[in-house]
């Protein structure tokens, strides 16, 4: 399809063939930036930015390759198309220093945000040297859009302070966010053409049906079991805590014990509060897949319509479908084929279109994905973080936040709160003590959903404490006790000693329906199965014995009279914990809980907090006390905290984060974002298992899903259906396994596991 003279194209006609018009694209992205950005006042900047992202592809070479590669289907090499708008922004920035950062939301709205000490230089030799082809690029723009030659300088939120450099670091995440994500969809709407978002349910309507939902089911489960204590409870917390929705938008606590109902407490609260509130979204993180699984199901019953769009979304994929690094990196290639290799490297050219961008009402995801979308520098991981503006997030079991990390999460956090409308509800049966964490020190209030949580920890206590320690005690003795018993728990410290233990209960048997296992070597469908079979035989009263690693600890509703936890830090003791006589059907003297200390298992030392582990030693264990005591778990966070946190939140010495939030005050967005990963990636990875166990629809479906990511144009439903799919293991592990023919790439650095899959362990450790 020819171009008419005079006319500038975005992007190539494809399979609609119908090109789309550079103008088109350019004011397009540039609105939905500014509605996206608009509620934290930054709209105007954000329409600058988006409207003039493109500027560069104004460029007769950049037009010209376009032109060629649609018209004979060959890649054509075009110049980068970002340092036009970036001088054209920088210029104008001029009256305003502080605006000129944001430069780097057009330079690079394809590869990243830059540190400010190298986009600052290349931002000076633009504006000394003026390119030909940046000046060719503009005028020849200007002639279709002569609005981009306007010099006003556009407004900034007039909350913003230029001499906290923190505050101007989020603002421009989030107008990159806003801008990236306006791009995406502008595009995708060319090429898949279709509403730019899903059709809206208000927070009125959601928390109707939400409470609604909830009245019929406890109705029907009156109509067949008389309500216990243990309801009534519940009941009584749930409308506390939506007493205290009615509240103005900030920081909230919700300190419950574990069976008191919190997934139905926080979901009800959150939603309740933003109905009231005006606010747009609830996104609830939680630290383990698992909880997303479980957490999923439950609010999608209360939620999704019988027809139409869901209104929760569940997003964890750990899989990166932008950037081939680690593929780049490896020379194992037994072809010795480079061009074929270089072939195989190239990300998918539609995934970045259907990168997850958290356009639903309710979401459901992982804290590493919440993290992510904070203080990542990629589009991928950004895109979606203009959603948490208007927002409730709640952080469920916020003790699992890692140490290391804490300093720049509260003071993003902090900002989220103070700037971009956010409420924030931090959950846990184990509130860890925030507040003695500098950027929450002052100036930050937190109010209590349930007012005097102790007397609910009273009631509550249905387990016994138990202590082993001593030479004889081994991951072999223990599984061998709990086996005498019908039915146990045993809690290990990592994959390797759940493989173990497994084995040891197995004997000579290759699987058996009464021992289970549960790690994050299973697939998420494999995972769910186990544990609805392990709730079903413990229901029916038959023998079980489960071997989890520290994934059930939280969300996981289970309820054994008895149970093991290898020594770890109290708060995990104590949610292992909340998975024994939880209902309170069985007295708590019959209710115990051993924390063991085994000589053979993986040490808590190696995995867990070592100021944790200090801490918690002076305070826990045998003569000492059980890790549901309220008042020495405080003073345990507290001396935990004050063993590591520096004097100010740039503290290089500090161990809480205090020198990644030096990063981010310099501006440094790539080391921010290495700094921050809190699950490393080069050494844990997402594979796609599909288990011979799989009914033949499921089964298909994952294999059109691959397909989809290896050669078609993906959707985000596309990943969604992967997720149930996936497994972790570590990064060597799949080294080894690319290199033994057992993992096939999919796209960007996901994998498709085509090794040995144990129908009861999932991928098995390596020895």
């Amino acid at each position: 399809m020819p171009v008419p003279e005079g006319r500038l194209v975005a992007h190539s006609p494809g399979h609609r063939g119908i090109w789309h018009w550079y103008e088109d694209h350019a004011r397009g992205t540039g609105e939905l930036a500014r509605c996206f950005a608009d509620p934290w006042g930054g709209g105007e900047l954000a329409h600058r930015l988006g409207r003039d992202h493109d500027t560069g592809k104004g460029a007769c070479a950049w037009q010209d390759g376009l032109i060629e590669e649609a018209t004979t289907g060959r890649k054509v090499r075009r110049p980068a198309h970002h340092a036009a708008g970036a001088f054209l922004f920088a210029q104008v920035a001029r009256q305003h220093p502080v605006l000129t950062p944001f430069a780097g939301v057009i330079e690079g709205h394809h590869t990243g945000l830059s540190a400010w000490s190298e986009l600052s230089v290349r931002l000076k030799s633009l504006m000394r040297d003026d390119p030909k082809e940046v000046d060719e690029a503009i005028s020849r723009v200007a002639e279709i859009m002569p609005e981009i030659l306007d010099r006003t300088c556009p407004t900034v939120p007039d909350w913003l302070d230029p001499r906290n450099k923190t505050s101007v670091e989020m603002l421009v995440r989030m107008t990159y966010s806003a801008v990236v994500d306006a791009d995406r969809l502008d595009t995708a709407a060319h090429f898949r053409p279709g509403p730019l978002s899903r059709p809206g349910v208000s927070m009125p309507e959601l928390w109707e049906r939400y409470e609604t939902r909830r009245q019929e089911a406890l109705t029907e489960r009156r109509s067949r079991k008389k309500p216990s204590w243990l309801d009534e409870l519940r009941e009584d917390v749930y409308q506390e805590a939506l007493e205290a929705a009615v509240g103005e938008p900030g920081v909230y606590r919700l300190h419950l014990p574990t069976g008191a109902g919190k997934t139905f407490t926080g979901g009800g609260f959150a939603l309740r509060h933003a109905a009231l509130q005006g606010l747009r979204r609830v996104i609830v993180a939680v630290p383990f897949i698992s909880i997303t699984e479980q957490n999923a199901a439950v609010y999608r019953s209360l939620l999704d319509p019988e027809h139409g769009p869901q209104a929760v979304l569940e997003h964890h994929s750990a899989a990166n479908f932008e950037t081939s690094d680690r593929r780049a990196a490896r020379s194992s290639s037994p072809s010795g084929d480079t061009r074929r290799d270089q072939k195989r490297a190239r990300p998918n050219r539609w995934a970045k279109l259907a990168a997850e961008n958290w356009d639903a009402p309710f979401i459901v995801t992982t804290t590493v994905r919440l993290i992510e979308s904070l203080f990542g520098n990629s589009p991928s991981a950004t895109r979606r973080l203009h959603r948490l503006a208007n927002s409730v997030i709640v952080l469920d079991e916020v003790q699992a936040l890692p140490d290391t990390l804490l300093t720049p999460i509260l003071s993003g956090l902090r900002e989220l709160v103070e700037h971009y409308g956010v409420t924030l509800v931090l959950s846990s049966a184990t509130q860890p003590e925030l507040a003695a964490l500098n950027p929450w020190q002052t100036g930050l209030t937190q109010r209590d959903i349930v007012t005097d949580p102790a007397p609910l920890f009273q009631r509550l206590h249905r387990v016994r404490y138990n202590w082993r320690t001593g030479s004889e005690v081994t991951l072999r003795s223990i599984a061998a006790e709990a086996a005498t018993h019908g039915q146990a728990l045993m809690v290990v410290n990592g994959t390797k000693d759940a493989s173990h233990v497994h084995k040891v209960w197995l004997g000579d048997r290759d699987e058996n329906p009464g021992t289970l296992h549960l790690s994050t070597r299973m697939t998420g469908g494999h995972r769910r199965e186990t544990i609805q079979a392990t709730k079903q035989r413990l229901d029916a009263g038959l023998d079980t014995l489960l071997v989890s690693t520290s994934l059930i600890e939280a969300g996981v509703d289970l309820d054994f009279p008895r149970g093991y936890r290898a020594r770890s830090l109290p708060e995990s003791e104590q949610q292992a914990a909340g998975r024994i006589n939880r209902e309170g059907h069985r007295p708590t003297e019959d209710s115990i809980m051993t924390v063991f200390e085994p000589t053979d298992g993986l040490q808590p030392q190696v995995i867990y907090n070592r100021c944790g582990i200090a801490a918690a030693s002076r305070r826990f264990g045998k003569g000492l006390a059980d890790p549901d005591d309220l008042d020495t778990l405080r003073s345990y966070y507290q001396h935990r905290y004050r063993l590591q946190a520096g004097r100010s939140s740039t503290d290089p010495n500090g161990a809480t984060g205090e020198a990644i939030e030096a990063l981010r005050e310099k501006l440094d967005y790539p080391e921010t974002a290495r700094k921050m990963r809190m699950i490393d990636n080069e050494h844990s990875v997402a594979v796609v298992v599909i288990r011979p166990q799989l009914n033949q629809n499921d089964r298909q479906a994952a294999q059109n899903a691959i397909e989809q990511l290896r050669s078609g144009v993906p959707t985000p439903e596309t990943y969604r259906t992967l997720q149930d799919h996936t497994a972790s293991i570590p990064q060597r592990e799949l080294e080894t396994a690319i290199n033994a023919g057992h993992a096939v790439e999919i796209a960007g650095d996901l994998y498709e596991w085509t090794g040995p899959y144990h129908p009861q362990r999932g991928i098995e450790p390596a020895v």
